[in-house]
């Protein structure tokens, strides 16, 4: 099915931000959103509910460039942990 929609500007500047931050066209992004939208109402009850999702909306595998995902979590966490924080003025 198509559907055109007509977006107000800061809603089309904000979502195609967010689009670009994840390499993401618009179009894609947007179905992407309203997948997990679904998805949220539904409450994923397990992991393996978690993982068939992703597969769904092909999350899986669209970071080739972390070849250990848990090496790259445990390097996240760390620079959590380590990270300065900024009081707010």
């Amino acid at each position: 099915m198509t559907l055109i929609l007509e977006l107000p500007k800061d809603l089309e500047v904000a979502l195609s931000y967010e689009a670009a931050q994840l390499g993401l066209p618009l179009p894609e992004y947007a179905l992407r959103l309203l997948y997990w939208r679904q998805t949220a109402e539904r409450r994923l009850q397990s992991g393996a509910d978690l993982i068939a999702y992703w597969q769904k909306v092909e999350v899986i595998g669209t970071r080739p460039d972390i070849e250990d995902s848990q090496a790259y979590a445990r390097q996240l966490r760390s620079q959590a942990e380590t990270r300065e924080r900024h009081e707010a003025s």
